[in-house]
Formats: structure tokens, sequence, C-alpha cells
């Protein structure tokens, strides 16, 4: 059988590569991480793989905005060849600081072209960095990487996670046109405030997607709960428990293996 191959970005401040790398492989994909300077480099490297994840982090230590050095770096050396990644098909994952280096870039919201922000994230209500376990309930069936209507636990971890909309006529778009992959909610599903939504995000959004479903940014951490050990009540759930962060990955590598492998190169 091809294999599914998959690479984690990196760059300086960077520092889930490892897990994100060892969680694409624990799913089934041969992964290998690459910093950002090599893909500038040479440009046809993206060419070898069918999934690109920007990982977790802080990409130069977020000392413009959160993700937004590593994004000007993307668009103005590789908005091209990460244009045509999405268009060949491929998927595109960030994670907490991958997802704000997304949206700073232009890809989320919308339908994977660059384009002026919409939407951006900003510090936390509370005023602090936020390390917590929280539920997400799926808002849509159109993203490949998540199951419609199962609700997972996953944990985040940021300072700067609160999704906020331009206008409030975005907002409405975001949700009518199946924008939004996943709320914050309650065990029971229901949104609330602080705690629940970590962040004060608005309307309790925690990722996003695009027209095609295949490009997923998110703030929690699904590369943290891919052992079943990493829950926090992990003792007490019995040897059975799949993780919620593995399911993210292995949906990602089933739909390579189901759509993409006979047209991409090896």
């Amino acid at each position: 059988m091809a294999e599914v191959r998959a690479l984690a970005l990196r760059a300086a401040g960077i520092n889930c590569d490892v897990e994100t790398q060892f969680a694409l492989e624990m799913a089934g994909a041969k992964a290998d991480r690459a910093h950002v300077n090599r893909l500038i480099e040479d440009k046809g490297l993206l060419d070898r793989y069918q999934i690109l994840v920007f990982p977790g982090g802080f990409s130069y230590g977020d000392d413009v905005a959160a993700g937004k050095i590593l994004a000007n770096q993307v668009v103005h050396h590789l908005a091209d060849a990460i244009r045509k990644f999405i268009d060949d098909g491929k998927l595109v994952l960030g994670i907490c600081n991958g997802f704000q280096v997304l949206i700073k870039m232009g890809i989320l919201p919308g339908n994977g072209t660059f384009k002026q922000e919409e939407v951006t994230i900003t510090n936390n209500d509370s005023g602090r960095y936020e390390d917590r376990w929280v539920y997400l309930l799926p808002q849509t069936d159109r993203c490949v990487f998540i199951e419609p209507e199962r609700q997972v636990y996953l944990p985040v971890a940021h300072a700067e996670g609160k999704i906020v909309t331009k206008n409030a006529e975005l907002l409405q778009q975001l949700k009518s046109d199946g924008y939004v992959a996943y709320k914050y909610v309650d065990k029971n599903g229901e949104e609330g405030p602080y705690p629940i939504n970590p962040n004060g995000s608005t309307e309790s959004i925690a990722a996003l997607t695009d027209s095609t479903g295949r490009v997923l940014g998110l703030m929690p951490h699904p590369e943290r709960f891919v052992r079943r050990t990493q829950h926090p009540h992990w003792t007490r759930l019995g040897e059975d428990l799949d993780p919620d962060g593995i399911k993210i990955f292995r949906n990602a590598v089933r739909y390579v293996r189901e759509n993409l492998l006979e047209s991409c190169t090896a």
C-alpha cells in the first residue's frame, strides 16, 4: 500500500512539532518535520506530501502578534505553493499557533484563498494563559478531519485564543456557510461562560474550516491526547478509552488513503 505522507512545519519558537509528528505516525502516516526555510529553498518539497500541519507553539516568539511573522513569511514566499497544495485536494491542519498562522495568512475563514483578514484571534478575556481541558462539539459535516455530532475532549494551552469577527454579517456567514468546525461546550453539549469557553471566543467558536472542508484550524491541541494515559481521568475510564485527539489525525490519514494516494507523488 502506498504511504500517506505528512509534513509538520517548523520555525523558531514552534514547540509542538515533535508531538505532532508522533501523532501523525500513530495515525498511520509517514511523517516528517521541516523548517519553513527548507520549503522556501525547495518549494517542490510539498509535492511529496498530502498533509501539511502548522503545529502549535510560539512562532518567532509571537513578537508582533500571535502567528503573524510566520504567516507573513509564508504569504511572501510560499503563497503559490500552499495554494497549489490546497487546490490539488490535499489537507492542511493548523493547531493553536498554527491556527493563528492560517488566520493571519487569510486561508481561514473562506475558500482557501489569500485575502484580507476578516477574522482574528486575540487575547483571552481572562487576561492570562489558559491551560485546561475543554469539550468541543462539531458544527458542520463539511470538514474531513472531524466526525459530525461527535463531541470530543481536548486540552487548550494559549494566551491568545479569542476568535472575533470583523462584523456581525461575517459571523452570520461563518455559521450559515458551515465554516465553524467546533464550538466550546460543557459535558452536556451546551455553550456556556468561562471556563467552558476558556478565552471568550465569539459564540464559543473553537475551530474553523474552509469551503472545501480540507483545511482545519483549531485552538485545542489534538496531538496532546493521542494516548489514553494523557486524559486527566484515564485511571477511571478503563482500557477501552479511545483518545479523541488521535481521531482527528486518523480521519485525515483515512481521507488521503481513500481519495488522494493514486494521484499524489509518492
